[in-house]
């Protein structure tokens, strides 16, 4: 996960939700909710980091939209966020992030302003994820499925590709602390087109052990 600073809520929204009534299901088109929630979080999902698109993205109620519990949430736009599609329509063991989740909870909110999410979020260099507190741990793994083989494999090739590159820099070197950080630095932003790189979190906790 990476940290989501939630920004202004579309103007659509906002005037849809004064309407007596208003629903989230009823609520259309939904495609500039969708934009909004896409720039904010720089076009990657905000469980797996994965790359999103509008045509491949979902809208997730981070507290449930079922009606019996957060009603009140459903349009709130401090509670939507930008998922991707996370294999929805496969069997439940091959879903991951929003379709996983479902309506179930999960403690860690990567737009809570209160508490970083990054703080609480680990990688392996084998590209498992994992936290050391054991309530976000089941929940990454179980609740969200974030250690389902395919993610595991990107976050894997991710880290690869960033080693192999420092490798064939500094061939037989320490990698400079100097040239670590400016890596680091550079995967905590945009690239040239607004968005964050795929998995960008992992690399960025990889590099940072190594300073």
């Amino acid at each position: 996960m990476k940290r989501i600073i939630k920004g202004t809520e579309p103007p659509c929204l906002l005037q849809y939700r004064q309407i007596e009534g208003a629903t989230y299901d009823n609520y259309r088109p939904k495609d500039p909710l969708k934009k909004s929630l896409l720039i904010e979080q720089c076009s990657i999902c905000c469980y797996c980091m994965g790359r999103l698109s509008e045509s491949t993205m979902e809208i997730e109620h981070f507290k449930p939209q079922a009606q019996d519990k957060y009603p009140e949430l459903q349009l709130d736009y401090r509670n939507l966020l930008a998922s991707c599609n996370g294999n929805r329509g496969q069997p439940q063991h091959l879903q991951h992030c929003n379709p996983r989740k479902g309506d179930q909870e999960i403690t860690l909110n990567p737009a809570d302003p209160h508490k970083n999410c990054e703080t609480f979020i680990k990688y392996r260099s084998n590209g498992e994820i994992y936290s050391d507190d054991t309530t976000i741990d089941q929940e990454l793994n179980e609740t969200l499925n974030l250690n389902y083989q395919t993610l595991v494999r990107n976050r894997r090739i991710v880290i690869k590709t960033v080693v192999d590159e420092l490798n064939r820099r500094f061939p037989g070197k320490t990698w400079p602390e100097e040239f670590l950080s400016k890596k680091i630095s550079q995967w905590q932003n945009k690239n040239s087109k607004g968005q964050y790189n795929e998995y960008c979190q992992v690399v960025i906790y990889y590099l940072s052990k190594r300073v």
